[in-house]
């Protein structure tokens, strides 16, 4: 069957001439002393043209259809031009988060063989002196001052030609490669195509009902690119989006006040900070239509707190899916909040709701190894926890340049040939057709007694008032795995009587079937974590501690 030509940046145009006036992004800077910020506007019309002349302007330094092309430039109103640009193009850009790290980071970039570089000073700096995609890359493009290593800079790009230019592509090619985190394993990049996209679009229009002329409060600066395929303009807050933790809540309120931004898109780390904030300052948010929060489970606490800052009606949506697929599934949060928290307390999980329009979501039996083609006895009955695989148009078919990995990841179906990717995460559909995480795949502690969950276990260790969070990790005792509890304390609990705590957590444990084996517990003094989020925690760290302390 022939492909339909679709390039995802197509949409811009559209609205250019739809509302060539109407704001595209929007991004904000520092406050004066009167403490009013500074914003940088433009317009979908500016937007569009710009991104014309740096399109012509890439296709004349060579960086052409299929270009791979990193693309490490800080959320502003270049980043904006120079995506669209480089998808008008016909390039491939390659996003990589700087929170992964130095080295991973270089692993990252030499597995995509990029043959052209844009980025800030500071990126190229590290580019040189670490040697990043040194074996691949020969073009270079500079956003900020410009030192020792030559190449072009982003103004030169912007000047000229602005005939309008968009490569025709198909829906199946590849249109970016995404590095996952790599907080849970090894950072791979998940290749996207243009149809990947742009079911991402219908789904944001479809399931949650965005519609043209809202603002879309942007804290993750690609999915932003999705609002002139929406009519939606784009409002970029002052903050680190690799590390949205450490974001002045202030920013983020004012961005939203000062433009009426009815979309909010956050890590749930986030909507907890600002929803704190906001809390304590009395100040409510009447102007957001919904909130989506990813990247996380959310915490039924900081979901009820943020609500009772927003207009009656207006919910958060917390969003289940990862950068292979997003997103999967959905729930509001009054149904989280009222139906199945005082579930997650007693060990059931985490509900992350029904699946979006489009994905198929099924359970199959937990294994490590590599399933060559789909059969429906792998999958597992309601209330079965076993391995989250999904299919559909949001599903990324392939890992670049990481054969093995796409072949542990994903099951080829030969009833339609279409492929299921497993989330690498364990779950189980309760009797109504929701999806219940239980953590991640890796993260299982398999002993001699069964096998236990992480999700479920801990989430019923954190009600103890003292507990800010824990970790369930496996150590090793004469060649047998046991099960240890790590628990982080709140900050103002530091010096409460370890042992009397202990004995409280011990007591909970004991009264569920998912706790009862858990006797080893070790206080740790803060737990490492997933910079972006905050809230993934990595437990291979602290399996390790566990094992030395109790060696």
């Amino acid at each position: 069957m022939q492909q339909t030509a679709i390039n995802i940046a197509s949409h811009l145009p559209e609205m250019a001439k739809r509302q060539p006036d109407a704001l595209a992004v929007v991004v904000q800077g520092a406050r004066d002393n009167s403490g009013n910020y500074a914003y940088t506007r433009i317009t979908a019309k500016e937007l569009d043209e710009e991104s014309n002349k740096v399109a012509n302007g890439l296709q004349r330094i060579g960086i052409s259809p299929g270009t791979r092309t990193v693309l490490m430039v800080t959320p502003g109103v270049e980043f904006f031009v120079l995506t669209f640009a480089l998808f008008k193009a016909g390039a491939i850009p390659v996003m990589v988060d700087p929170g992964m790290g130095v080295k991973n980071l270089k692993t990252c970039l030499a597995e995509a063989e990029p043959e052209a570089f844009i980025g800030i000073t500071k990126a190229h700096a590290a580019r040189v002196l670490l040697g990043w995609a040194r074996a691949t890359n020969r073009i270079n493009v500079t956003v900020g001052p410009k030192l020792f290593w030559g190449g072009h800079h982003y103004r030169d790009l912007a000047q000229g030609d602005s005939s309008p230019i968009m490569v025709e592509t198909k829906p199946g090619d590849m249109a970016a490669i995404l590095f996952t985190s790599g907080s849970t394993g090894v950072p791979k990049g998940a290749v996207y195509t243009h149809a990947n996209f742009g079911a991402q679009i219908d789904c944001l229009r479809d399931d949650y009902g965005v519609e043209p002329g809202e603002r879309d409060l942007a804290t993750f600066p690609l999915f932003a690119l999705f609002g002139p395929a929406l009519g939606m303009a784009a409002i970029v807050p002052d903050m680190d989006a690799s590390k949205p933790i450490t974001a002045d809540p202030r920013n983020i309120i004012a961005a939203i006040h000062d433009f009426e931004a009815t979309n909010l898109f956050a890590s749930p780390a986030l909507i907890d900070k600002v929803g704190r904030y906001a809390a304590a300052h009395d100040i409510k948010l009447p102007s957001l239509k919904r909130v989506i929060s990813a990247g996380a489970p959310a915490e039924a606490e900081s979901l009820e707190r943020f609500s009772t800052l927003l207009a009656d009606g207006v919910h958060v949506f917390p969003s289940y899916g990862a950068t292979e697929a997003l997103p999967v599934t959905k729930i509001d949060s009054a149904e989280l909040i009222g139906e199945t928290a005082a579930l997650t307390d007693t060990g059931a999980g985490v509900c992350v709701g029904r699946p979006v329009n489009g994905v198929e979501v099924r359970i199959i039996r937990i294994t490590d190894d590599p399933l060559d083609g789909w059969d429906d006895d792998f999958e597992l009955a309601h209330g079965q926890i076993g391995e989250i695989c999904v299919k559909g148009p949001v599903v990324s078919e392939a890992y670049y340049a990481r054969e093995q990995s796409t072949r542990l990841a994903k099951i080829a179906d030969p009833a339609d040939g279409g492929l299921w990717h497993r989330m690498g995460d364990l779950g189980y559909f309760d009797d109504t057709g929701r999806l219940w995480f239980c953590g991640r795949k890796a993260h299982r502690v398999e002993t001699r007694d069964g096998t236990l969950f992480t999700v479920p276990c801990e989430r019923i260790f954190n009600t103890h008032p003292k507990v800010r969070r824990t970790a369930l990790v496996g150590v090793a005792r004469n060649g047998l795995t046991f099960p240890l509890l790590c628990v982080e304390l709140e900050k103002n609990e530091r010096g409460t009587h370890i042992e009397v705590l202990k004995r409280e957590l011990a007591e909970i444990g004991e009264r569920y079937d998912r706790t009862r084996g858990i006797h080893a517990i070790l206080i740790h003094p803060g737990f490492p974590v997933d910079v972006r989020h905050n809230a993934k925690i990595f437990r291979e760290r602290l399996a390790d501690w566990a094992q030395e302390k109790l060696s």
